[in-house]
């Protein structure tokens, strides 16, 4: 894949400097990229397929923060890299992922030289807080049928596609419920005819 089609915004320099450094990496679906408590050695660019970033507790309860698709970025590598501190999230391959790993060592020097960097690092800040500014109005807000809702829209949304390939269990993992309470309002969302249930994979037929 030529990466530079993901990020056209980036200078030749810029470019030419992360080609020298950076590595490419391959993950399968599972696959977790970054552990909580982990020391942060690279910023991550991904490339292809999708990365979950979720809180977990001490009794293994997952909280979905939000995904990563292509051209985006891990803000919380980032922000580990720039103050040489560990994780506080999780980052787990949702599907087969390809992303690239700059080194942080060069981080001060990509944010002080590249202005496109500059300006990606913080555009990329911004996404993110935006996104987790949703997460919270959707669980102070909204009850968990408009929750679970919304969850599938974005889920499809990000994916690109109307197709949400995940069990029940997973769906109420990242939702922070029970798999019955998600299998009933599954059940119900079916009957208003907004989805169609298979197998470890919900249909939606509402807009996105």
């Amino acid at each position: 894949m030529d990466w530079k089609k993901l990020f056209p915004q980036f200078e030749p320099a810029l470019i030419e400097l992360i080609e020298k450094n950076a590595v490419a990496r391959i993950f399968n679906g599972g696959d977790v990229i970054m552990r909580t408590g982990q020391y942060i050695k690279s910023t991550v660019l991904v490339l292809e397929g999708r990365i979950k970033i979720y809180r977990e507790n001490n009794e293994g309860g997952e909280f979905l923060m939000y995904y990563l698709g292509p051209g985006d970025a891990c803000a919380i590598s980032m922000i580990c890299a720039i103050q040489s501190q560990t994780s506080e999230i999780m980052a787990q391959a949702e599907e087969y992922t390809e992303v690239l790993m700059t080194p942080i060592q060069l981080m001060d020097d990509m944010m002080n030289k590249y202005k496109t960097w500059y300006q990606f690092v913080i555009q990329t800040y911004r996404s993110r807080f935006d996104e987790l500014l949703t997460v919270v109005d959707n669980i102070a807000f909204r009850n968990m049928d408009e929750r679970l809702e919304f969850y599938l829209k974005r889920h499809a949304s990000k994916a690109n596609k109307k197709f949400v390939e995940l069990s029940h269990q997973q769906i109420a993992d990242d939702l922070n419920s029970s798999r019955e309470v998600i299998s009933r309002l599954l059940k119900k969302m079916e009957q208003r005819k907004l989805v169609k249930l298979h197998r470890n994979m919900v249909e939606l037929t509402l807009p996105v």
